[in-house]
């Protein structure tokens, strides 16, 4: 596939995991952990087809109302992704950056995401971004609160306000908005996921629940992403 015609940026709803586990009598912790394979797999391929970002949505706001061991087998499953990336950020050129409310996660992953991004900020290749304890609703209200104190103290008024100025207020401040947009499991929504953001992008559902989602799989988002033509509102 000609890397012009590939999208600059991918984000992807990774829906499923807990479906794999009970179809195999399995854990929805041993759905989870099997999850997080698949990144590694999708996310390297994407680095070496030359994709610039790739944002997973890896724990919403509302995944807190979960049963507590689920929950709990979440964080260790973070926790160990965390260290295994913080261990292979001098030899890997990937930068990584955390969007969502990292305030309201345990103090040792919110240490662990702050050294992260700090050994990795610098860094050339694909940009991975992680959407923990994220909501999109939330993030707009966040955004907003930080744009509110920032006209405060600027001595701006409402008139002042377009959308380029509030898009510096949002988690995702300096990336540009994802292209494509993929979920798996055939549930076809965005699940509070990137409202502002995904405005304009291109949206991939495939009945693949995310254990079981390959390259072939992503190779083949990626090429139905290539026939469309994205127009942005104008006509032929």
């Amino acid at each position: 596939m000609e890397k012009s015609k590939l999208p600059k940026h991918v984000a992807i709803i990774m829906d499923g995991n807990g479906r794999w586990a009970k179809e195999k009598g399995l854990s929805r912790n041993e759905g989870h952990k099997k999850g997080t394979e698949v990144v590694k797999k999708i996310t390297q391929h994407a680095e070496d087809l030359g994709i610039e970002y790739v944002t997973l949505y890896a724990f919403s706001t509302e995944n807190w109302k979960r049963p507590q061991d689920e929950v709990e087998g979440l964080m260790n499953l973070l926790r160990q992704y965390l260290k295994q990336h913080i261990k292979d950020a001098k030899r890997k050129n990937a930068c990584f950056h955390v969007i969502g409310d990292r305030y309201g996660l345990p103090s040792d992953i919110q240490k662990q995401i702050n050294e992260l991004e700090s050994l990795t900020k610098d860094k050339k290749g694909i940009c991975i971004n992680i959407a923990i304890n994220y909501g999109g609703r939330d993030e707009l209200i966040r955004a907003s609160r930080r744009m509110i104190e920032a006209m405060q103290r600027d001595g701006l008024t409402a008139a002042d306000i377009n959308e380029e100025y509030y898009e510096q207020f949002l988690d995702t401040a300096g990336i540009p908005d994802p292209d494509l947009m993929i979920r798996t499991s055939g549930e076809m929504r965005t699940s509070n996921y990137l409202p502002w953001q995904l405005a304009y992008s291109e949206f991939y559902f495939t009945s693949c629940l995310w254990p079981d989602f390959t390259v072939k799989e992503f190779e083949q988002a990626l090429l139905e992403y290539s026939n469309r033509k994205r127009r942005f509102g104008k006509s032929e």
